[in-house]
């Protein structure tokens, strides 16, 4: 949930052919009309992995479902790793290349629709979105406009190993007593999408309703002396998310905190995988971070139509069921969830806090992220740590 560096990152270039089932157009400036196959060419970018996995594989599965059904339509996609995704996409975009579009979440959703780089999608989807839920049509928005063809819900929760965790901790202190006692073996990743939950059970709130960063004002330097104890207590700390899924299937750690996109990977390697929501602080439940995935029409292309049509059907309830049984939890509610750990992320998303769209958060990751890792590798005062990164926010923002 991060974006960085260059476009030399693109894994694979995969070449399908497909065909709609649904209602669609026969070229791109007529996509939307009803009673025809796509045809045309579009580019697609995506970062769930080349390799084998229930992610990618559910993606497959779901393009060979278009492609059965759409043989006038070539779909070439390119697999960009997710580090990269969002600023190899503002780099080309603004530029004038970059996909016709792409599915990610809305982690930037915000910053780049106000640079311009998305197509304002309302007027090609009225009336389109009547299943979805109410969460993630408002997660798509920016000032009150659509920019995205919503897909998923995910919010993170505690994964945990029951072969080895008879009880899984439902409060802070029994966590962090776990922890002590050497019966949790705790993995947290580094970053401040994983720990933004931490802020509501110690009563943390990060901004007001005209978008200055209040978090200095309570709770949230709470939550970071927490993760301090944590890791005194023998909690280990990952800063790439790749040796913290690692430690997890192997047995090094037998409790994390992740998202339901992982469920897959976590299960095949241990059958025992079950998942709790984030245990509760002093002032109340955990509070993480929902996002919505879903599909970007880049404002360059010119299979805008297309690219929509294209979209509404990767989302379509037979494909979406597809990526269900690979975690996702759909943003269609005719959708059934019966799996009990997507279950269980679906109530966190329920209870979780809604990823606001507004232009100051975009200098939040990059400040609290510094303040965590001030707090977690040097020792800096929490408190004085929450106070520079909140002043800072602010001063980034031009908020007084």
């Amino acid at each position: 949930m991060s974006n960085r560096s260059r476009f030399g990152a693109l894994l694979a270039t995969l070449a399908f052919v497909a065909t709609a089932c649904t209602g669609g157009a026969t070229t791109a400036p007529a996509s939307g009309a009803a009673g025809g196959a796509l045809t045309g060419t579009l580019t697609v970018w995506e970062s769930y992995g080349s390799g084998a996995g229930t992610e990618p594989d559910a993606f497959r599965a779901i393009l060979a479902n278009v492609k059965t059904a759409n043989p006038g339509l070539t779909v070439n996609v390119q697999d960009v790793k997710f580090d990269d995704l969002f600023k190899n996409f503002e780099l080309d975009a603004a530029s004038g290349g970059g996909p016709d579009l792409f599915i990610a979440p809305n982690d930037s959703l915000g910053k780049e629709a106000r640079a311009k780089l998305f197509l304002a999608l309302d007027d090609k989807l009225a009336g389109k979105l009547g299943n979805d839920s109410q969460v993630s049509i408002d997660g798509s928005k920016v000032d009150g406009k659509l920019y995205m063809v919503p897909e998923s819900l995910k919010a993170v929760g505690m994964f945990y190993d029951g072969a080895t965790v008879t009880k899984a901790p439902a409060t802070t202190a029994e966590l962090l007593a776990g922890v002590k006692d050497g019966s949790l073996k705790l993995g947290i990743n580094q970053g401040s999408y994983h720990n933004f939950g931490w802020w509501g059970a110690f009563g943390g709130k990060l901004m007001d309703a005209s978008g200055k960063c209040v978090a200095d004002q309570a709770g949230v330097a709470d939550s970071y002396k927490y993760l301090a104890d944590l890791k005194a207590a023998g909690a280990t700390f990952y800063k790439k998310y790749d040796d913290l899924a690692t430690a997890f299937k192997t047995g090094k750690v037998n409790v994390i905190i992740d998202g339901p996109w992982a469920t897959g990977g976590y299960l095949t390697a241990l059958p025992k995988l079950a998942v709790a929501p984030m245990p509760a602080g002093p002032t109340g439940p955990a509070q993480p971070m929902t996002g919505v995935d879903g599909w970007y029409i880049n404002a360059n292309s010119k299979n805008a139509d297309l690219a929509v049509a294209f979209a509404l059907q990767m989302v379509s309830p037979a494909n979406e069921a597809l990526f269900v049984k690979a975690g996702h939890i759909p943003a269609d509610k005719t959708v059934a969830v019966t799996d009990p750990i997507t279950l269980k992320f679906a109530d966190a998303v329920k209870t979780g806090f809604p990823r606001p769209q507004v232009a100051q958060l975009d200098n939040f990751w990059g400040n609290f992220d510094n303040a965590l890792n001030s707090v977690i590798d040097k020792g800096t005062d929490p408190v004085q740590a929450t106070k520079d990164a909140c002043t800072a926010m602010n001063t980034a923002n031009k908020i007084p």
